[in-house]
């Protein structure tokens, strides 16, 4: 049984690296979630370039998993227990852990999301700067949902800056 060719690559990645890895200075689009995640970590705090929306979505799946178990670790620790009548039975010492945990986890990814997040603007020809129409309620997060769901503009090119 033979698999399928790949998907044409666009004309961006085609003309700078034929038949090689996409450079990490290019978004790469249709990228795998392996591929997507390692991408993210190797640039941490890189706000310039690109971002494909695979890269972009593979961590944005990532990252809610990681939430939702760190949850259920939380709870299964104690978090978040009430007393009969209703009132908060305080944490017990797993709990507080696990808190740190989240929090330590949080704060070790708010830049590099930030980063990507700026980078999927730029895919999109908007200046990273439009990540903070997120802090208008409701609207905010409704066109960034709108820009973060975009597909690729060939003038989104002007973020790129190739290293090789």
């Amino acid at each position: 049984m033979t698999m399928p060719p790949p998907p044409p690559l666009p004309s961006n990645q085609a003309s700078t690296n034929p038949g090689g890895p996409v450079p990490l200075w290019a978004p790469y689009y249709n990228a795998p979630i392996g591929v997507a995640v390692r991408r993210f970590f190797t640039k941490y705090a890189t706000f310039s370039g690109r971002a494909s929306r695979a890269e972009f979505w593979w961590w944005y799946l990532v990252s809610v998993v990681i939430s939702i178990v760190l949850n259920i670790i939380y709870s299964a620790a104690g978090g978040n227990r009430m007393n009969a009548d209703g009132s908060m039975q305080s944490m017990s010492g797993g709990a507080i852990v696990v808190s740190i945990v989240i929090l330590i986890v949080g704060l070790a990814l708010l830049i590099p999301s930030l980063a990507l997040a700026v980078r999927r603007l730029h895919d999109t020809d908007h200046s990273g700067w439009w990540i903070f129409i997120g802090l208008i309620p409701l609207v905010g997060a409704i066109i960034l949902l709108v820009f973060y769901l975009t597909g690729p503009k060939p003038a989104g090119a002007r973020f790129d800056q190739p290293t090789s």
